[in-house]
């Protein structure tokens, strides 16, 4: 195969405020923790297949799926404030790498619906973006024949709930879709870059979370630096609501989104992301909104527990810590 030309243009209180947090993943149904008569809408188990919401009619990108895919154009690096450098199309719509797919060999495992919420980029072209290695790009043949733009080896899509250049709604959507750096990887800020979290803003996870054993609350989640992860009973599972808004927020970080894959001992079922009206997105686990608590200071202290009777620590499956 002859080289690729690829590339990308560039194109307060928490008393009474309650957000409806769009829905960025899996569709998330009741459990028996809370809201066990809820019913789940139909189509959300079929979605819950490729780890994204059902696919919508509209958005930028579109809902061609496979046939009629249009092509990258002239790739950019573009920045972004969350996870630096993401690569982008010739219209600044940013491309995404799907972990259910492989890079060695290269392989799609979008198909159907999926490839209507997830439109594959087509191969043949594509410039690479400045900085970018040319080497990086190339082409996968679908299971219908189509050729389809790879970036390292994985198969390249978009994401049509992005509506305009610099979106990144798809970002950690199910676990399992990532925006795409110009190497190809995930796109990630440099740790070393990366900025203290504003006040009332997403706490740092460091990418990850893992399950800790304390003397009184047994098996809890905790961030990766140790931190104990909190539950806010007002929030609800189905529809996915945050009711800490506000100051709450200040006391009460969001967990920031983080890898599945580097997570231990979580059980994730629902493991989805959450784009709140604020702009942050957060992490949830089995479908209910996570945090830490500001009043905890070192790995292992767990200072928000039961705190206002609202807010506990999380158990591996996702349920509410409630012992005192």
């Amino acid at each position: 195969m002859g080289e690729i030309k690829m590339g990308i243009k560039r194109g307060t209180t928490l008393a009474t405020a309650a957000i409806v947090v769009v829905l960025a993943a899996t569709a998330c149904g009741p459990t028996d923790d809370k809201a066990a008569d809820t019913t789940k809408p139909v189509g959300a188990a079929a979605a819950q297949d490729y780890g994204q919401a059902p696919a919508a009619a509209d958005g930028a990108a579109g809902a061609a799926g496979a046939a009629g895919a249009k092509p990258a154009g002239q790739l950019t690096a573009a920045p972004n404030d969350q996870l630096g450098q993401v690569l982008t199309d010739s219209a600044g719509l940013t491309l995404y790498r799907f972990d259910k797919d492989t890079a060695k060999p290269p392989k799609s495992n979008c198909d159907g619906d999926c490839a209507k919420t997830w439109p594959v980029v087509a191969a043949g072209d594509a410039t690479a973006a400045a900085g970018m290695d040319p080497a990086l790009l190339g082409e996968v043949v679908r299971t219908d024949g189509s050729k389809q733009l790879t970036v390292a080896g994985w198969p390249a899509y978009r994401y049509n709930k992005d509506a305009k250049a610099g979106d990144v709604n798809g970002q950690g959507v199910g676990g399992v879709w990532f925006a795409f750096g110009p190497d190809g990887k995930k796109a990630a800020k440099a740790e070393a870059a990366a900025p203290a979290p504003a006040e009332g803003g997403a706490a740092e996870a460091d990418g990850k979370l893992s399950v800790a054993k304390d003397p009184k609350l047994g098996d809890h989640i905790v961030d990766g630096k140790g931190m104990t992860v909190y539950r806010f009973k007002p929030d609800t599972q189905w529809p996915m609501t945050s009711k800490c808004v506000g100051d709450c927020l200040t006391k009460w970080p969001v967990v920031a989104p983080v890898e599945k894959a580097k997570d231990k001992g979580i059980v994730e079922k629902n493991y989805t992301v959450l784009n709140r009206p604020d702009g942050q997105k957060q992490q949830s686990v089995d479908c209910w909104p996570v945090y830490t608590f500001s009043g905890d200071k070192k790995p292992g202290d767990i200072n928000g527990q039961g705190v206002g009777g609202t807010w506990y620590a999380v158990s591996p499956d996702g349920k509410l810590i409630t012992v005192q």
